[in-house]
């Protein structure tokens, strides 16, 4: 909501660019440039602390669904915070939020995931799947599966574990260390830049193969778990071909590996559903993980959502020593899992999940009239989730050049204009409020385009691009 609060932006920025240490930034870069201060927001729009309107284009990070300024969410987080601000959630003890929280994941989650373990966020949801998954094998005897299969582009999360998982190799710092004896990353499952002449059911059955060829190479016996995003979100909102997670979770099932789905993206209305699995994709995994749009950003909160199968062979009268040590210390924190009941209201009684399924295909076609510009290579994504990826050919789909920096460019062309964008190296990302109208899609494509062009005048000036 708005305020009549004035900021001193100096001041601010200051202070932030002089001890907050922030995060994937080049520590050398903030702290000569500093950081854009946003103070306010409302609906789809946030403000900078000098007053400035901009469309939140990539909704925080992928995750405030039901938009900005919900005094709904407000009250019901200082409600449960004046009742019982927090409990511990080891000793086996419980609160009214977090019990009907997990009943309401049950009820909304696919198939038999009725099972729901609570972290903080989606790198804590992910982790805990994985030893989730390390736990259930071994408690069956099944000891040596504890190699985990992920794909280059993907991204799980920010925990030792999860960072390992990740493949998007431009994030791996060389001064980190990684996971890599029991960490495979296959092919990214890339249609814009799958072999040239090979059809996409070709190559979807590539991908498949690819997937069971590293199970086989490793060892069945060896495998714990395949993860997959449904849609490769931070790589570059990368689709996977038609058929591709179904035919991947039937080589899991035959050799007795776990899938887990993550969500963290695209539940909870990203793509017009709950989670996508089931209706998108038309899988129902072992495993979901989920967090951001869970709270709508309100509250950190993220679930595991994990199949009754699974877990009943691992609870019940004959699973004596079926100790799960794992938790945290805000596991299903009171208050963040109000915020998630409130937020899911919300969406149930608004019909968002109905409004993304209608404006959303509005959103990818009017994205799509961005093809006349000779840079933008492929308009790609579902629903409320897109990517404009820019090339310097579009016959050939050779990219840019590393110093045209086009990504982070179009940005700040569209924040100048009001719109905030995502930038990754030669990419664009858009994942707006639900909340979106289609004559605030308008906006967003308008500026886009004027971004996009602008952007493009400055390589031409700079003699980094000649299309």
């Amino acid at each position: 909501m708005r305020t009549n609060i004035s900021y001193d932006t100096q001041d601010l920025w200051t202070k932030d660019k002089d001890h907050v240490m922030h995060a994937w930034t080049d520590l050398q870069r903030v702290r000569e440039k500093g950081s854009l201060v946003i103070t306010e927001s409302e609906g789809i729009y946030v403000y900078d602390s000098d007053g400035n309107k901009m469309i939140d284009g990539p909704a925080g990070m992928w995750c405030v669904n039901v938009g900005y300024g919900r005094q709904e969410i407000a009250d019901a987080i200082a409600d449960q915070a004046m009742r019982m601000t927090y409990f511990s959630p080891f000793h086996q003890m419980t609160s009214p939020p977090t019990a009907e929280l997990g009943a309401k994941l049950a009820e909304l989650a696919p198939g038999d995931l009725n099972e729901v373990f609570f972290s903080t966020g989606g790198s804590e949801a992910v982790d805990s799947a994985i030893r989730f998954v390390w736990f259930y094998h071994r408690f069956r005897g099944k000891e040596t599966k504890r190699h985990i299969i992920s794909r280059v582009e993907a991204y799980h999360g920010s925990t030792h574990l999860t960072a390992s998982v990740c493949g998007k190799m431009h994030d791996r710092s060389p001064y980190s260390e990684y996971i890599t004896d029991y960490i495979h990353h296959l092919p990214t499952p890339y249609p814009y830049r799958r072999p040239e002449g090979m059809s996409i059911e070709d190559f979807c059955d590539q991908c498949v193969a690819d997937l069971e060829n590293k199970i086989l190479e490793v060892g069945p016996d060896n495998v714990a778990l395949f993860i997959a995003e449904p849609i490769l979100a931070s790589g570059g909102v990368i689709v996977p071909p038609p058929g591709y997670h179904k035919k991947t979770l039937e080589v899991c099932r035959k050799y007795d590996v776990i899938y887990i789905s993550d969500e963290v993206v695209t539940g909870f209305g990203r793509l017009g559903h709950w989670f996508a699995s089931e209706p998108e994709f038309d899988i129902v995994p072992d495993i979901i993980t989920s967090a951001k749009g869970l709270t709508s950003g309100y509250l950190p909160l993220g679930a595991t959502i994990i199949s009754e199968r699974l877990f009943a062979e691992v609870s019940g009268p004959d699973a004596v020593g079926s100790f799960f040590a794992n938790g945290y210390t805000y596991s299903g924190h009171p208050v963040c899992c109000a915020a998630a009941l409130k937020n899911i209201e919300i969406i149930e009684r608004e019909n968002l999940l109905e409004h993304v399924r209608e404006v959303g295909p509005y959103f990818m076609e009017q994205l799509e009239t961005l093809y006349d510009i000779p840079v933008v290579g492929e308009v790609r994504g579902s629903h409320l989730m897109a990517c404009i990826e820019c090339v310097a050919n579009q016959e050939t789909k050779e990219r840019l050049s590393e110093g045209a920096n086009i990504g982070p460019r179009i940005d700040k062309h569209c924040q100048d204009r009001g719109l905030i964008v995502r930038p990754f190296e030669h990419f664009c990302v858009l994942s707006p409020p639900l909340v979106i109208t289609k004559e605030e899609i308008d906006t967003v494509v308008r500026t886009m385009r004027e971004g996009i062009e602008a952007a493009v005048a400055d390589l031409r000036a700079e003699g980094l691009y000649d299309g």
